[in-house]
């Protein structure tokens, strides 16, 4: 267990949505936060760092837990070059993080590191845990790479745990705050068919659900960072529709979706997954948001 009196906490991407978020709830509750940055060192708090390459063992020393969010969004078209940087973002930069830490006599007890529900695939009504196989395609076989970098850790000794990922769901940033606009104009509408789930997990369960991690030695491997409750797409657009009280009667055709986005529309926004977080569940996380209505209202009215 880590303690939550003066723990101190090794951060990476510290800036994006989840991380900020994260940051701000662990120093409220007396978490020491350093963050590894890739800019300029402007306060004590922070620790330079190249994903691209192993940091000095050193800076890794002496902390209670690692926690790894940093990486490229999957957000936009595909190319080659953009597929490049989604995968070293996140597969390079774990691996070199594990090779400095595993060399350091003053270990983490607990290496966190990000990971998606993407590691399933495109897998229809079927119910997924963490336990079901990975799936098909190249968010699939980055997820599958980006934890295995992070088995050398728990081979060191270091109790791993790889957060799966779904919707998060914040107006300050992810898919939601994309959607907003659209939908506030009553152009909105599902993308497709509508059939395909969506795990979705409101921002405080997300972190609430990492301090739990935190504070729970039992919980270690894959961990799926989803609400209790998974829609489908034409569940989630009609639902979101009513909370702001506009029509969604704007579909958004499978092959527009594919014109628009190319392979990132197969892979993301027309992929079904039913995920289940069976490991919160049954180690005794208490969801504040299990159902979408309750979840979407609380995020507008925040």
């Amino acid at each position: 267990m880590v303690a939550l009196e003066s723990a101190r906490v090794l951060l990476s991407g510290s800036s994006g949505l989840l991380g900020t978020a994260l940051s701000a709830s662990l120093k409220t509750r007396g978490f020491d936060v350093t963050r590894l940055v890739r800019g300029r060192v402007s306060s004590e708090d922070q620790i330079y760092w190249d994903p691209m390459r192993p940091p000095n063992p050193d800076s890794l020393s002496g902390f209670d837990a690692i926690i790894h969010l940093a990486g490229e969004t999957v957000v936009g078209r595909w190319t080659a070059a953009k597929k490049a940087k989604i995968r070293d973002s996140r597969v390079t930069s774990t691996r070199n993080l594990v090779q400095a830490l595993t060399t350091i006599p003053n270990r983490p007890r607990v290496f966190i590191t990000a990971s998606a529900i993407g590691y399933y695939g495109d897998r229809a009504d079927e119910p997924l845990n963490e336990m079901s196989s990975s799936g098909a395609g190249f968010l699939a076989d980055v997820c599958r790479e980006w934890e295995a970098a992070a088995k050398p850790a728990a081979a060191a000794g270091i109790r791993v745990v790889q957060l799966r990922t779904g919707v998060v769901l914040s107006r300050e940033g992810g898919a939601l705050r994309k959607m907003l606009l659209p939908f506030r104009m009553g152009v909105g509408g599902k993308v497709g068919s509508g059939r395909q789930w969506m795990s979705w997990i409101h921002i405080q369960d997300w972190v609430g659900a990492v301090q739990h991690i935190l504070k729970n030695d039992l919980l270690q491997g894959p961990v799926n960072m989803v609400a209790p409750k998974p829609v489908t797409n034409a569940e989630f657009t009609k639902t979101l529709a009513s909370v702001l009280r506009r029509p969604a009667i704007f579909p958004v055709p499978a092959f527009a979706a594919k014109l628009a986005f190319g392979e990132m529309a197969e892979d993301v926004l027309l992929a079904s997954q039913r995920v289940e977080p069976a490991r919160l569940v049954t180690s005794g996380y208490p969801f504040q948001y299990s159902e979408l209505e309750k979840a979407l209202v609380a995020v507008l009215k925040a």
